[in-house]
């Protein structure tokens, strides 16, 4: 994979305000281990009917920024509550050079004209 052009740490989280965060089997029994309960409980604690391609997605909570997101994300922090314990996709992400937020926040900087406005990594 090629170098990040950003720093996750001084985002919002916007990828855990995606609608749909899947949760695969393998997320399940991740999610049970770390929390110390059944798999079975866990999807039913921590997941909820997703879609056609995602049939389980994580649950979401109230969120100021993004009116919701992921209920493992410290709301204050904007960090993952659960890191070890997170599902396939948030150990994947980025799977690209760039993310979509990191793309606006370019251009707002670009706009305002305040080079503070998002840290990168160059």
């Amino acid at each position: 994979m090629a170098k990040k052009l950003y720093d996750c740490l001084k985002c919002t989280a916007y990828c855990c305000s995606y609608t749909h965060i899947p949760v695969t089997n393998a997320d399940l029994k991740r999610l049970a281990k770390h929390h110390g309960i059944s798999p079975e409980k866990a999807e039913k604690k921590f997941t909820k009917k997703g879609d056609k391609e995602n049939p389980r997605v994580i649950r979401h909570t109230d969120d100021e920024h993004y009116v919701t997101s992921c209920m493992f994300l410290d709301k204050e922090t904007r960090n993952c509550t659960i890191y070890e314990g997170r599902m396939k996709i948030c150990r994947e992400f980025p799977t690209q050079k760039r993310c979509g937020y990191y793309e606006f926040l370019m251009w707002e900087r670009e706009v305002q004209d305040d080079p503070d406005w998002v840290a990168t990594t160059d």
